[in-house]
């Protein structure tokens, strides 16, 4: 496949990345790392001390804490600095998103102001509520809050039915309506509120502040996990709401909550790396304290394969995280170059890359999943204890797989974005595919002999696998494909499995130019054991898939075909997990 300086959204599936402009963590400047260690800090000195506090919602201290954050600028990272804000980069504000990430509910309030809370003012709104709002909400003054879900309307976000109507002067809207769910609804001075104007079918957004008369807030809800975030619902009930306050125009606030969601998608993506990073530093802590049968339990086999899986997940989510975070940072220089507003080119950033997006929602909330399920098991019976920190790890893992969208909402996202670059009148994938498919019976396994020719070429092949099913799925089912939602996410699980891989190969080839030859062999460890499970998932996604609408010629013509491009040379996969065990066993604590 051709290789390209810059890959656009999706382009990853029909092109290869240019090595040189594959950003990784490795990277990161010298200010960014000192943000990443002022994050850290802050955790070690305001959160974690404070854990059980927090998680009694302690009247007061979640909005203290987000002051103190405020003080040291971290919520005003991608506000620009006319706006009291320090307008850094995507890549760092997704840094401070990481880091945050392991704050359980703190991270969860964090992310929700600097997020969906602020990002719809920011981007849509008039320069005059910018300038009203933006320099306190920068500096913590202000606390934010989103306002969509609502008891009749989840993932279906447009059939809300809060209402708005124009007063007789003209000058304030009357807002009446419900919702539920809302993150720092307990204490947000500022409310992003969707609601639909008079007998609108598409939504509207506005600016509501929290003292409005005809504003009421319920009680905090008992959740499973992040019990220290507040989550209330709000009531307005004839509330005035001055026509300037809405943000962007009339009708287009469906499209604000779809924008805000892809950035909300791709936060989460980096919110869950701290996450993880914290549940694999307790599981092997413990792991290097508990002895069974005379010895440590990091001894066994079976505890290392447990600890070297959590690093191989992580180590891919956060490769395919920052690959992402620097395609948009580049799309946004490349827009204001073009001379748009650098508000309207991050706006057209995120939606470039809002596949890519939905991938790292679903990839990052599932490896955070898995690792703090096996925190649990490694703890044995004392991870069922209240009394261990893995208790609010696993607990508090939970709600990421339905925030920011669902991810069944997300597979479908991903398949969807698919399908609509595929039908673009430039686009060459269903020629690619349509080719690919003429000439099937030559498809052949990866063969090239230099390891990391033969790792671009098995990844070429899982993409082939993605083109090849996708088109005969579509070809085969015409107008019904849209409604197969199963083979779509199908489909879904091939992309992100190909996408994480493809990430996770770059990185550790551009590693070999950064660290020391000895140093290289576990992230080649990693790579190894990380590209032949996904292999493996890809094929069964992909059997999966052809099994539902191909005929018994047709599936034996796939199924041959699938099983090429999917076939690797395989390694001693117990082996590459021990090494990756034994360096974390020997750190400690994750030093990836």
């Amino acid at each position: 496949m051709e290789v390209k300086n810059h890959l656009n959204g999706g382009e990853f599936i029909i092109h290869n990345a240019n090595l040189s402009n594959s950003f990784i963590p490795e990277e990161f400047s010298e200010e960014q790392r000192m943000i990443a260690d002022m994050c850290q800090d802050f955790l070690e000195k305001e959160v974690f001390p404070n854990l059980d506090r927090i998680d009694a919602q302690e009247k007061g201290l979640m909005p203290s804490l987000l002051k103190k954050t405020g003080e040291l600028g971290l919520l005003g990272l991608s506000i620009p600095e006319e706006y009291g804000g320090y307008g850094q980069s995507f890549v760092t504000s997704m840094i401070a998103a990481d880091v945050l990430g392991a704050g359980h509910s703190y991270a969860v309030a964090y992310s929700a102001d600097t997020g969906i809370g602020t990002l719809p003012l920011l981007y849509y709104g008039s320069d005059e509520l910018k300038q009203k709002y933006l320099p306190q909400i920068a500096s913590g003054e202000l606390l934010t809050a989103y306002c969509l879900t609502e008891p009749g309307a989840g993932s279906d976000a447009n059939s809300g039915r809060t209402r708005a109507v124009l007063s007789e002067d003209g000058k304030h809207y009357i807002l009446n309506g419900q919702k539920m769910w809302i993150t720092n609804g307990g204490f947000a001075d500022i409310l992003t509120v969707f609601a639909k104007v008079d007998n609108d079918k598409i939504l509207s957004c506005f600016l509501v502040e929290r003292n409005t008369p005809g504003v009421t807030f319920g009680a905090e809800e008992h959740k499973m996990g992040i019990k220290g975030s507040s989550t209330v619902q709000i009531f307005f009930n004839d509330c005035k709401i001055p026509v300037e306050n809405m943000i962007g125009k009339r009708g287009e606030g469906f499209r604000i909550a779809l924008n805000i969601l892809h950035i909300g998608r791709i936060k989460l993506g980096a919110n869950v790396i701290g996450s993880i990073k914290r549940a694999i530093n307790h599981s092997v802590q413990y792991a290097n304290e508990r002895k069974q049968f005379g010895q440590l339990i990091s001894n066994f086999g079976a505890i290392k394969y447990k600890l070297a899986e959590q690093v191989i997940r992580c180590f891919a989510n956060e490769s395919a995280l920052y690959r992402t975070s620097a395609y948009v940072d580049e799309k946004i220089h490349s827009e204001m170059e073009k001379g748009k507003k650098k508000e309207e080119a991050y706006l057209e950033a995120i939606g470039e890359y809002a596949l890519e997006a939905a991938v790292l929602k679903v990839l990052g909330s599932e490896v955070l999943d898995y690792v703090t399920d096996e925190a649990v098991q490694i703890h044995g019976g004392m991870g069922f204890s209240a009394e261990m920190p893995v208790d609010r790890c696993y607990r508090d893992s939970r709600i990421n797989r339905i925030f920011e969208g669902t991810n069944e909402i997300n597979r479908l996202v991903v398949a969807d974005q698919y399908l609509k670059m595929a039908k673009k009148s430039d686009s060459p994938i269903f020629a690619m595919a349509k080719e690919l498919y003429n000439s099937i019976d030559s498809i052949k396994p990866a063969s090239a002999n230099d390891y990391f020719d033969y790792k671009v070429e098995l990844i070429e092949n899982f993409k082939k696998a993605v083109l090849l099913t996708q088109y005969c799925a579509y070809e085969t089912l015409g107008k019904q494909y849209s409604g197969e939602q199963e083979i779509q996410m199908n489909i879904s699980d091939m992309i992100i499995q190909t996408y994480a891989t493809e990430s996770l190969m770059l990185r550790v080839k551009k590693l070999t130019g950064i660290k020391a030859e000895s140093e290289i062999g576990v992230y080649k460890d990693i790579l190894d054991a990380y590209i032949q499970e996904a292999a493996l998932k890809i094929y069964s996604s992909a059997i999966e898939a052809i099994s539902s609408f191909a005929s018994e010629s047709e599936y034996s013509k796939l199924q041959k075909a699938l099983q090429n491009l999917t076939t690797f040379k395989p390694i001693n996969s117990k082996d590459a997990h021990r090494r990756i065990a034994e360096k974390l066993i020997e750190d400690n604590i994750y030093k990836f």
